[in-house]
């Protein structure tokens, strides 16, 4: 067993299966499994020879990520969970919470600290600590916009940072923790939260899911958070009774005039704005069921029936599979609609 075997704070397992820490679900081992329980151990932790190479995979939830084979070295798992409020004018407050800890039971937290603002983000799976690597959205917010700093041990310098919003390079399901995945760990998010913000309910379906619950006049962010979960538990599959990673692909982003152009020829597809005149987002999910790709099934590996966007485990596929139907997914799109579709998640063991 190595040196970090006797660092407290830390639990060591070797060639540790990771079928069960991937909601996907689907088999891969690592060669060492290491889970972290206090974060201030990381310096002495990552200095160890077997942590420090690039092959290092940190792990949340398991929720944005395809295993499509072993993972190539040793694997990280914070399993860090605090959350408290570290300032509070009565107005705004900041809320502080480990990397370990779910995404759902933050949002649930802070709303019953009477705090809005991660409503419309409610029941996303996965970690805390994931949330600002995906830039994480859902139903007309990012995680971005309420990101006051994310703390982050720095591997190469051995120091731990504090990187405002500003600092993390967010963009569409993206941001510097993502594009330079061996530079930083998580240990920590603080969020921005207001006890009387005004909700948003301008994203599509949030507005009648809220009539059909019965709320009349300006609904409590508590609310909104039980439409949201409402129309996520009708739209997507439980990764719990199925194995998925919410949305298998980005929603495309291409200049306007083109997707005007294709907007022309195809008068049903759905076409975002983005905040840029110059651009627009295109509906993958839209694209991937006009191609026919809703419900289809190649043994175990397969596409949910109830939304386009998610790729499914019907309990016996590998990831290879998914990642084989993945791609003529992409390619049929491609093919039709000359539009290129890039996953979401992770993909380990395999390039795109």
């Amino acid at each position: 067993m190595s040196e970090a075997a006797r660092l407290p704070g830390c639990r060591i397992s070797e060639d540790a299966p990771l079928q069960a820490r991937n909601t996907f679900g689907v088999p891969a081992r690592a060669p060492m499994l290491v889970e972290v329980t206090d974060a201030s151990v990381l310096p002495d932790l990552l200095g160890q020879r077997m942590l420090r190479d690039d092959a290092l995979l940190v792990l949340g939830g398991g929720s944005n990520l395809l295993f499509a084979g072993d993972a190539p070295g040793a694997v990280l798992a914070l399993d860090t969970r605090a959350m408290a409020i570290t300032d509070d004018d009565g107005d705004r407050a900041i809320v502080r919470a480990d990397a370990g800890g779910g995404w759902h039971d933050l949002v649930l937290w802070t709303l019953g600290h009477d705090l809005a603002g991660l409503e419309n983000l409610a029941l996303i799976p996965g970690t805390v600590g994931a949330a600002p690597i995906q830039n994480i959205g859902a139903y007309g917010v990012e995680v971005r916009e309420h990101i006051h700093v994310v703390e982050a041990f720095e591997r190469a310098t051995g120091a731990l940072r504090r990187l405002s919003a500003g600092e993390c390079g967010f963009g569409y399901r993206d941001s510097v923790f993502k594009r330079e995945p061996g530079r930083y760990v998580v240990t920590a998010v603080e969020f921005a939260l207001r006890r009387a913000a005004r909700v948003r309910l301008d994203y599509a379906g949030i507005g009648e899911e809220l009539a059909a619950m019965g709320i009349v006049g300006a609904p409590r962010a508590s609310q909104v958070a039980e439409a949201v979960c409402r129309i996520r538990r009708r739209k997507l599959p439980d990764p719990a009774v199925i194995g998925n990673a919410g949305s298998f692909f980005k929603n495309p982003m291409m200049p306007a005039a083109q997707a005007r152009a294709l907007k022309a020829g195809n008068p049903a597809l759905p076409v975002f704005p983005t905040g840029d005149d110059a651009v627009r987002k295109l509906s993958a999910a839209w694209l991937i069921d006009a191609c026919g790709w809703k419900g289809h099934r190649d043994g175990d590996a397969g596409v949910a029936a109830s939304h386009a966007l998610v790729l499914v485990n019907h309990g016996g596929a590998s990831g290879g599979q998914l990642l084989s139907l993945a791609r003529r997914i992409a390619a049929s799109v491609h093919d039709r609609f000359g539009v290129s579709l890039e996953p979401e998640p992770r993909i380990v063991g395999a390039t795109w």
